[in-house]
């Protein structure tokens, strides 16, 4: 336990010394005269001296201290109140917070060799106060330094427009070269920040500006084509959808239309057939009516329905013929004019084969047979 703390501990534990310290004027040491608390104030800053020493130290909350004893043997002071006594004792006080320091308008060139000004921020703090106290003598000083020279050296690395454009980058490596450089002090770089970065004069400024233009130009150009290449990619294949559209619409079209051909002949080879079956039906009932034995209908009795139901027919197109109301005139032929044709529209053959049919009784067609 050191001797402060000791002093402090019996003081605490008789109560008739504190009612003494209490009632009592304070009484200070200053150059081997006495003060009370009961001196005009007037007077205390006449009689107080431009050194003032203390027997006690105050080590603030976020600062720690190193007390030397004629100059060697440091012991490390917490926050509190601890014992330094005059000509003795040496106290070394650190701020252990987060602090930072300014670095304004600092020349330098970057890699393209254009000369700038910079300004930023170094923020660092110190983690081990033995180091910073006796590893170097003046720790704040050379910080500074340090990140000045570093900022120097590392815009050298990169281009004006790369500064520009990420200026994070600049930044991560600052923090690692000056965190690599102050490392050994007990000092760590928590980071660095570039606050304000432009060219060194107006020429330059100039001459950056007319680059920039001409690199929006370049660029503007560029996009410029490239909404050209777009449009005209975009015809092209709006003309190859169209004819890819249209041959397929052709296909589907002539598709289509060989459907409805193919079904339209299945249709009539339908119709042919249903109208042959009825026909042979219509031809097997008139010969089974004009046959002697309906049970036993020869070929010749087919044959004979046959042609009679081939001259009903032409006798129903005859009488529409003449039923009709429009003025035209019919020629049946040279052979039908002479009579010796036996064509079908031949008024005279119709005649004879229709006296013949009812000159036998026997053959006389069915109506209700016919209508069928």
């Amino acid at each position: 336990m050191s001797l402060t703390t000791q002093a402090i501990t019996s003081v605490s534990r008789n109560p008739a010394t504190i009612a003494a310290i209490s009632a009592a004027p304070s009484i200070l040491l200053s150059n081997n005269r006495l003060r009370t608390r009961n001196t005009p104030r007037k007077s205390l800053a006449l009689a107080r001296p431009n050194g003032r020493r203390n027997f006690v130290t105050i080590i603030d909350q976020g600062h720690e201290a190193w007390r030397l004893t004629l100059g060697k043997n440091p012991v490390k002071l917490n926050a509190g109140l601890n014992l330094a006594l005059p000509v003795l004792h040496t106290v070394l006080k650190l701020d252990m917070r987060e602090s930072s320091i300014v670095i304004p308008n600092l020349p330098g060139y970057t890699a393209d060799n254009v000369p700038i000004i910079c300004s930023g921020s170094l923020f660092y703090r110190v983690v081990d106060s033995y180091k910073a106290c006796f590893g170097v003598s003046n720790v704040h000083e050379n910080v500074k330094n340090t990140g000045t020279s570093a900022v120097r050296s590392v815009l050298g690395h990169f281009t004006y427009d790369q500064v520009i454009g990420d200026r994070n980058e600049l930044n991560k490596r600052l923090n690692q070269v000056i965190g690599n450089s102050i490392a050994n002090w007990g000092v760590e770089c928590t980071r660095f920040e570039i606050q304000n970065f432009q060219p060194a004069n107006r020429e330059v400024e100039r001459q950056l500006e007319l680059q920039m233009e001409a690199e929006r130009n370049r660029r503007k150009q560029i996009l410029d084509t490239q909404a050209q290449i777009n449009v005209a990619e975009g015809h092209k294949q709006r003309v190859i959808l169209e004819s890819e559209g249209l041959l397929q619409a052709k296909s589907n079209e002539a598709d289509a239309q060989y459907k409805t051909v193919f079904r339209e002949a299945e249709a009539r080879a339908q119709q042919s057939l249903m109208e042959a079956t009825a026909l042979a039906e219509q031809v097997d009932k008139i010969a089974a009516s004009l046959a002697k034995d309906k049970n036993n209908v020869t070929q010749e009795d087919r044959e004979r329905a046959l042609a009679a139901l081939i001259e009903l027919r032409r006798l129903e197109q005859l009488k529409a013929i003449a039923a009709s109301q429009a003025n035209s005139t019919y020629f049946f032929g040279d052979k039908s004019a002479l009579g010796i044709a036996n064509d079908p529209f031949n008024v005279d053959y119709a005649q004879n084969v229709k006296a013949g049919i009812e000159k036998k009784p026997r053959i006389g067609i069915d109506a209700g047979v016919l209508s069928q």
